[in-house]
This record gives structure tokens, sequence and C-alpha cells, in this order.
């Protein structure tokens, strides 16, 4: 593998991987190397403002050992691509710093941008980036006052675009697909209304949730509870103070009824609450604030026309936030609605073959692949 830093080309082999379609699947092995290059430049943010990013390369070679396919075992190889994984910091002018990923060869144009959901949660959409990384680079970052992107100023919803909107410069992205979850369809969905020119596609992935559903929501929460249960989160939630181990009895609480399969969503639950922390609360009710100050229904007619051409809404049948909504939000803007059966709020989970064929299929439009 040939990489060069600082602004150069990535030249990626091709190798020879196998795609198991009968009974036996030949062994696939992975090598693991890595790169580091030193800080890269400034460049005019916002305003022009200076911002500063420095990024470094993570390399996997993937090599195959042993024998191959036994005849009629119905193996058959294609050509698979190494995939380049690059991580970095970005300096927004206000000194907030964002941490970001990016899975595939940066070169290529236009890229997708994955946008997390909370508020106040890190980045947890990992499990997607490989599904698409192929088809074009995928960007995922811990939006500020998250995850790896400290900041503990006053968060707003115009200065979360404004930092998107940074970061594509720091990319040197001009057009993005956007592809966000939960929360990240309102934020896709806010900066269409603000830079709808740097948006070559925009998948809402479960959101966003406009009129009156949270009612709905509610209640069929309660009844995917018991009443047990539904004490034990009003108890903990009105601690002042909570432990770690009650911090993650919490969300494990909040979080399990997101599922449509109890068992396996509790257990994804309480995967969640160890691992996407800590929760930045005061994030979450600064920006609840002030999407209700200024709520997304009050737009709908402006985003209609500044969406893209190719944008699409995806929905779990089994998420307690109503599709009755997502459904209602469709006729709104013009757009088509996906349902994936059998799945829940993070519906690939559940369905993750379904979920890989819908990102392929809309990615591969978008960029043209």
């Amino acid at each position: 593998m040939i990489t060069t830093l600082g602004g150069g080309h990535l030249a990626r082999p091709d190798i020879l991987c196998p795609i198991e379609s009968g009974g036996h699947a030949a062994r696939r092995v992975y090598g693991l190397g890595e790169q580091r290059a030193p800080p890269i430049g400034w460049w005019g943010g916002p305003g022009g403002a200076m911002c500063r990013a420095a990024w470094w390369v993570r390399r996997r070679v993937p090599t195959i050992r042993g024998p191959g396919p036994p005849p009629g075992s119905g193996i058959r190889y294609v050509r698979a691509v190494t995939l380049t994984k690059t991580q970095g910091l970005v300096s927004m002018p206000d000194e907030a710093q964002v941490r970001w990923t990016a899975l595939g060869d940066t070169a290529r144009k236009p890229a997708v941008v994955l946008l997390h959901g909370g508020p106040g949660l890190p980045d947890y959409l990992g499990a997607l980036a490989p599904m698409v990384a192929d088809l074009a680079p995928v960007y995922r970052y811990d939006q500020r006052g998250t995850g790896r992107s400290p900041w503990h100023g006053p968060h707003s919803l115009a200065r979360h675009v404004d930092d998107l909107a940074a970061l594509l410069d720091a990319w040197d992205v001009p057009r993005a697909v956007l592809i966000g979850h939960s929360y990240g369809t309102d934020l896709a969905s806010r900066f269409c209304l603000r830079h709808s020119d740097r948006v070559a596609a925009a998948l809402l992935m479960c959101g966003p949730f406009t009129g009156d559903w949270r009612a709905e929501y509610r209640a069929e929460r309660r009844r995917r509870m018991t009443a047990a249960q539904q004490e034990r989160l009003r108890a903990l939630e009105e601690l002042p103070h909570r432990t770690e181990e009650q911090e993650v009895e919490l969300l494990t609480l909040s979080w399990f009824t997101d599922h449509a399969d109890p068992g396996r969503g509790w257990h994804w639950a309480a995967e969640g609450a160890r691992h996407r922390r800590p929760v930045n609360w005061s994030m979450n009710a600064e920006l609840g604030r002030d999407g209700r100050a200024d709520p997304l229904d009050d737009h709908l007619a402006e985003l209609r026309t500044r969406l893209p051409a190719r944008a699409e809404l995806l929905g779990g049948a089994d998420d307690p936030r109503p599709l009755s909504a997502l459904d209602s939000l469709a006729l709104q803007l013009d757009l088509p609605l996906t349902r994936v059966e059998d799945a829940g709020h993070e519906p690939w989970l559940e369905q993750p073959d379904a979920v890989r064929a819908h990102l392929r299929r809309f990615v591969r439009d978008a960029v043209g692949a």
C-alpha cells in the first residue's frame, strides 16, 4: 500500500477476498499497520476565522492464507478494496475541538457524513460506516461537548450547524451525502436550510419527528415497561446525583424500549449505557430548549424547497416514536419513506441486512458509483 500524507493521494491495491454462498468459507486474515502524520496547516473557517486540523492514518491490509475454496463449495472470489481509516482533530474558531474519523478513500467526492443522535451522546454510528465505505469515504465525528470533543461552553443548534460546515471545509468536501439518525436528522435538516448548496443527498433515519408525537411516544414507552420498571426509572431521574451504577441503570431503563425485541433490546441498551458515555445532560437540555424556541415544524415549507433532489426518510416500524409522524412528514416534504419491519429506533441492530442494502442503494445512487 502506498500512502501519501499531507494533501497527497492514496493508492489502494485490490485483492481477492472470498464471499461465502455455500456451505464452506475461506479464511481471511487481516494484518494491521499504523502510520502517523504531523499536524497539517491552517485554513480559513466560517467568517474568515482560522481553523486548524491534524490527522493520522491507520492502515488495514487484508490478506488471504491457505488453500482456495474446495470445488463445488459455492464460494466465489470478488475483488475487495482495502479501506483506510483516518482520524483527526479540528479546532473551531471558539477553541472547541472536534474529533473525527473517516473510513475509505478521502480523495473521492462526494463524501458521506454520518450525524449521530442524542443530543449529548458521543458518536455511535461506527457500525454503519463499513456498510458503504467502499462506495464513498465515510466521515463521523463526536459533536462538540461529547466523546472526544470536549466543550464546556454554551450550545445552540446554529453553532452545531456551523461546526458541520467547518468540518466540511477542513475535509475539503464541497458537497456531502448526509445520513442522520434521530437528533442527527434534525441537525441535517437545519444544515440543509442554511447550506443547501453543500448537500448532495440526505437520508433521514428515525427522524426528525415533528407535530404532536410525544404523547403517543410516552404512552408506548410505558406500555413496554412493567410498573416496577417505571417506578424505578422515575426514582433514578429524581436523584440530584447518580453513581456510575445508577447512571447505567437509568440509561438502560430509558433505552431498552427503543427496540422491537425486548430481550435483545435490554442487552443493547445496557451495552450502550456503558459505552455511549458520558451523557452531556446540559447539552441535551440546552439544545432541547433551542429546538422548542425555534421548532423545525415552522420551517417545513422552506425545508421542502431546500432538500436535495435525492432525499429520503427511513424508520423502524416498531420504534416507540410513532411512525405515523414520519408518514405525515413524508407527505409534507414530498419524500419517500421506507419502513424497516421488526426494527425499532436503531434498525441496523435488529435488521442489519435490510439496512445495509438500503444504505448501499442510497449511497450508490447519490455518488453515481
